[in-house]
């Protein structure tokens, strides 16, 4: 059986990823803030919501993820694969406006929530003689832009590093990990920018399926291959 830890399942890209998962014949453990929107995950899977579980869950609290992660490995003690798919950003995101608070939950969420489930998991992949680690990080952890603010830039130059950390010390444990790349995604945290861009403006983002299919190439190519980075842009339209 494949089982999969899936963060941010309750929207966006984690939502994507953990509906693809099942639908391939995967068993999924759905993690997320709000539990009504890990409900309508298992909702939307039909049928193959019963190989799904939801885990309501702040990634910032350390004790929070542990507890949760716990509760996963007495039901499934395997894990072949992680998705960090959560993350957020705030609307005052501006060096002129950023509040010290603000900066500290875009980097608890974001990087340290990503390292909390790492940290918990790796001991289970070592264990098991694999596993692969999915990092959705942005564009913005490649360079830095104006409209994601350095909060979110910061958080996603750090976990593009965490990723080559992990691919540094535990390719021979048989583990891999891949930092994805993607422009702007057509998912709710856009509705976080200080103005949130407009449906015709969205059409032409990346959207859900496109970042999911990558997360896919990346888990499903054999065990003795690893993509490390994959940048993923909306194709130009003329």
């Amino acid at each position: 059986m494949l089982h999969a830890v899936v963060s941010g399942a309750g929207s966006g890209v984690g939502q994507g990823v953990a509906l693809a998962l099942v639908q391939r014949g995967w068993t999924v453990s759905l993690l997320g803030r709000r539990g009504e929107a890990l409900k309508q995950t298992v909702a939307l899977a039909g049928s193959l919501g019963s190989k799904m579980d939801t885990y309501p869950v702040d990634l910032a609290r350390e004790a929070e993820v542990s507890k949760v992660v716990g509760a996963i490995l007495i039901k499934f003690p395997e894990v072949q694969a992680l998705v960090n798919a959560a993350g957020t950003n705030i609307p005052r995101r501006s060096l002129a406006e950023l509040s010290r608070s603000d900066w500290k939950a875009v980097l608890d969420t974001n990087l340290n929530g990503t390292y909390y489930l790492v940290s918990e998991l790796l001991p289970v992949m070592r264990r098991q003689g694999g596993g692969s680690i999915i990092n959705l990080v942005s564009d913005a952890g490649i360079r830095a832009n104006a409209k994601a603010g350095p909060s979110y830039v910061a958080s996603k130059f750090a976990v593009s590093g965490l990723t080559q950390a992990i691919n540094c010390e535990e390719q021979k444990n048989g583990i891999r990990a891949t930092s994805i790349f993607p422009g702007d995604i057509d998912t709710p945290l856009l509705d976080k920018r200080p103005v949130p861009p407009k449906a015709e403006a969205r059409v032409n983002m990346l959207q859900v399926a496109d970042v999911t299919a990558c997360v896919l190439l990346a888990l499903e190519l054999p065990s003795n291959a690893v993509i490390e980075e994959l940048v993923l842009r909306p194709r130009a339209l003329f």
